[in-house]
């Protein structure tokens, strides 16, 4: 690798001097940075029939606010949620064949699905030993999405691209991606932080919220209420419209003629992203650096003093930012948030925590307060699924390294469905454009440089 930082450090000030572009040319060109505009609304890139996020409604022609809703294929996710049994915990099963085949399945056809994931949910002969557990590393996302691209390798149709195959392709990595967090987790904890190591393998009665608790967990044991919250935790993650970062990705390489290893691991990458699939681990890294700046966490005046100083850029990360509030859609609420904090409420009396429940419900109260007097914003401000997301992992023990990896096994699914749609419905690259703002120069000789 090359070592001459003085040297990069002159030409990382060649790039900014080059790369530099004058924001008022964005307004001079019509151009919509990350493809919305001032007013939040995204350009429409495509359609879709998978899931619909809504943050407003039309009022007297007018386009308003109103309370988030989410829907999976026609669905409200509030009705998903009620209907589901508290003593089944297979709703993330359910949602995934309703979004993958468009209809709610019977028991029967239920039945038959998790029938196939649980065939599904094998990995290649001394794939963990020789993928996982020979090449650990410190992020767990780039193991998974390795794997992901590794697992080309042991298939024969890889570069099939005929919607059956792709189906099939699809119900494996569905299947397999709790698997290879959760063992990339355990290689890592050993290799790397001097920890046990254990595998277990999956078991074909259990669920998939199930599965990946019991893979986790030394004694394998878990508690009914802990596996209803992850099966809720995945169900909420599953799908969020084809204008999400990670989505529209798999659309892009998919529109390419990409085979799905490679589509799948560059919606992996694209999740990765802390403004993506890895917010709530700034969350809860937000929440630890209050509980450490305050004297008493139940104080509402030191909260919000400390919050204040969070969006002035002087605390924290200094980045300016309160994480876990507001969302590009969403206005006055994201209804992921709302369906899971009456559940996180629940988990917390289970673990005896609830008085670090209650400071989240403080944060959740006081920071669109401080965000609207101290910021110009186009619409309101309201806690986000990532706000209380990590706070739910880490009372079900699971380690932050597997935060976003737990992200991607819920939307999983919802890569799989919106590749499936990509190769039904359009034959046609995606490719945008982008306006060139650097004018034509004369070529000059090397001896007159």
């Amino acid at each position: 690798m090359y070592q001459d930082f003085e040297t990069i450090g002159r030409w990382t000030e060649d790039l900014k001097a080059c790369g530099t572009l004058d924001p008022a040319l964005y307004d001079t060109y019509g151009v919509k940075r990350g493809l919305r505009d001032k007013n939040g609304k995204g350009v429409v890139a495509g359609l879709t029939g998978i899931s619909q996020v809504q943050g407003k409604k039309v009022f007297n022609g007018e386009s308003v606010p109103c309370q988030g809703q989410l829907y999976y294929r026609g669905y409200s996710i509030f009705d998903l949620v009620r209907g589901d049994s508290a003593k089944r915990h297979c709703l993330a099963e359910e949602c995934a064949y309703l979004l993958l085949f468009g209809s709610l399945p019977n028991r029967q056809q239920l039945e038959k699905f998790m029938g196939a994931l649980a065939q599904s949910r094998t990995l290649p002969q001394n794939f963990t030993r020789d993928v996982i557990m020979k090449a650990p590393g410190n992020d767990i996302m780039n193991t998974l999405t390795r794997s992901v691209l590794t697992l080309s390798a042991y298939d024969p149709d890889a570069l099939d691209t005929s919607l059956p195959n792709v189906l099939r392709q699809s119900l494996m990595l569905i299947a397999t991606t709790p698997m290879m967090s959760a063992y990339g987790y355990h290689a890592y904890n050993h290799y790397c932080q001097d920890g046990s190591f254990y595998i277990h393998n999956p078991d074909e009665s259990l669920t998939m919220a199930e599965n990946l608790l019991m893979m986790l967990r030394p004694d394998r044991r878990f508690t009914a209420l802990e596996a209803q919250v992850l099966d809720l935790a995945l169900v909420l993650h599953m799908e969020h419209g084809g204008g999400n970062n990670s989505a529209f990705t798999t659309h892009v390489v998919t529109s390419a003629g990409s085979d799905t290893y490679s589509a799948i691991a560059a919606a992996l990458c694209s999740l990765k992203g802390p403004k993506h699939g890895g917010a709530n681990l700034k969350v809860v890294g937000m929440m630890d650096d209050l509980r450490e700046s305050v004297t008493d966490t139940a104080d509402r005046e030191q909260v919000e003093h400390y919050l204040t100083c969070v969006l002035s850029g002087e605390a924290f990360d200094h980045k300016g930012l309160i994480y876990g509030m507001g969302h590009a859609v969403y206005s006055l609420s994201d209804p992921r948030a709302v369906i899971f904090k009456s559940f996180v409420e629940k988990l917390a009396q289970e673990k005896g925590r609830q008085e670090e429940f209650r400071l989240y419900e403080t944060v959740e109260q006081l920071a669109p307060e401080i965000i609207s007097r101290k910021r110009k914003i186009y619409k309101g401000v309201c806690a986000n699924v990532d706000f209380y997301s990590g706070f739910v992992y880490r009372m079900l023990d699971i380690p932050e390294e597997l935060f976003t990896p737990i992200f991607a096994v819920a939307r999983m699914v919802g890569w799989s469905a919106h590749r499936m749609e990509e190769l039904i419905n359009t034959d046609k690259i995606i490719r945008p454009a982008y306006q060139n703002v650097c004018p034509e120069r004369n070529y000059v000789p090397m001896e007159q440089r």
